[in-house]
């Protein structure tokens, strides 16, 4: 990741930005200390976004979802193999 000092910053803002809206964040440093980390915002669009129940209709949870390995995770805790 690329780190550019403050007054490189303002002078090549446009280019950086460009730069970040490509994918390639960059850090802004102030006497070669780190201060703050550049990447782009990605709002997504009101229609994108996730939404809870997104998947309803398309995966079933078995009727047994609880009892699943007990044998095997009962042998775990008891030491059996």
């Amino acid at each position: 990741m690329q780190t550019v000092n403050i007054h490189e910053a303002k002078t090549h803002l446009s280019r950086l930005i460009e730069q970040v809206v490509n994918g390639e964040p960059f850090v802004i440093a102030k006497a070669g200390k780190p201060l703050v980390k550049v990447v782009a915002l990605n709002a997504p669009e009101a229609g994108q976004l996730k939404r809870l129940g997104f998947m309803a209709g398309q995966i079933t949870v078995p009727d047994d979802f609880d009892q699943i390995g007990n044998v095997e995770i009962e042998q775990l805790f008891s030491g059996d193999e």
